[in-house]
């Protein structure tokens, strides 16, 4: 079984599309939202989605709290979840057809441990594929996984390798690290898509600025950056 966890936060937006496109796959899965303490609709989306579990090929439903902060709120998933695939999904990203019977498939392969999905943004704009195109690139060569990749990984492997570590940004890289370590990820060839109302809010090139010196700061350990850089966009 596939355990879906979706870590949501002030996600009104975007959670209602990500959760009713996820009642369209079909196989053996759980989901699991765990909210960081949301403000506006999250919950009221959540309950609304349970009433259509019942007719989908979903196994159980959780809605679970945790301090916020991605790694915080995937790992309190993680231990509460039951399938042999962990599937991290963030609340603005859908998966594509068939993702969850692929990985159903692939339980009794234990020659893959674990993996992620080719990217895109939603809508037309040139850049937003131009930058998706490079980070497509960048992943096929180093099999460094980002968080909207919905990364995959073998229930007992993450339990084993301690979960994500406790970290402000860029959680899902440093745990890719160390998942190099020990297995080779498979990254499948299919795309899922991620809303891009975030990108286009603050400005692609802006956007696409401000996580590449995310990931010099983290990797280069370059001077702190100030709080307002890390705002939320909803």
């Amino acid at each position: 079984m596939v355990s879906v966890v979706i870590p949501a936060y002030n996600e009104e937006k975007a959670l209602p599309h990500t959760l009713g496109e996820l009642l369209r796959q079909q196989g053996h899965y759980e989901v699991i939202v765990v909210d960081g303490g949301s403000t506006d609709r999250t919950h009221e989306c959540i309950q609304e989605f349970t009433l259509g579990t019942q007719h989908s090929a979903l196994k159980s439903f959780q809605f679970l709290t945790a301090p916020k902060g991605r790694a915080s709120q995937m790992n309190t998933g993680a231990k509460h979840a039951s399938g042999d695939w962990l599937l991290f999904l963030h609340a603005d990203t859908v998966l594509p057809a068939g993702a969850i019977q692929r990985l159903n498939e692939m339980e009794r392969d234990q020659t893959v441990q674990a993996g992620g999905f080719m990217h895109q943004f939603s809508g037309d704009d040139w850049r937003l594929k131009l930058i998706s195109f490079l980070d497509n690139f960048r992943c096929i060569r180093s099999r460094i996984i980002y968080g909207d990749q919905a990364l995959f990984v073998r229930r007992a492997l993450f339990e084993r390798l301690g979960g994500f570590p406790n970290m402000r940004i860029l959680e899902d890289v440093a745990f890719c690290e160390t998942l190099l370590k020990v297995t080779n990820p498979l990254i499948l060839s299919s795309y899922v898509v991620t809303d891009a109302r975030k990108f286009l809010k603050m400005g692609i090139w802006r956007s696409f600025v401000r996580v590449l010196l995310i990931i010099l700061h983290v990797e280069f350990r370059l001077p702190v950056l100030p709080r307002a850089f890390f705002q939320d966009i909803r």
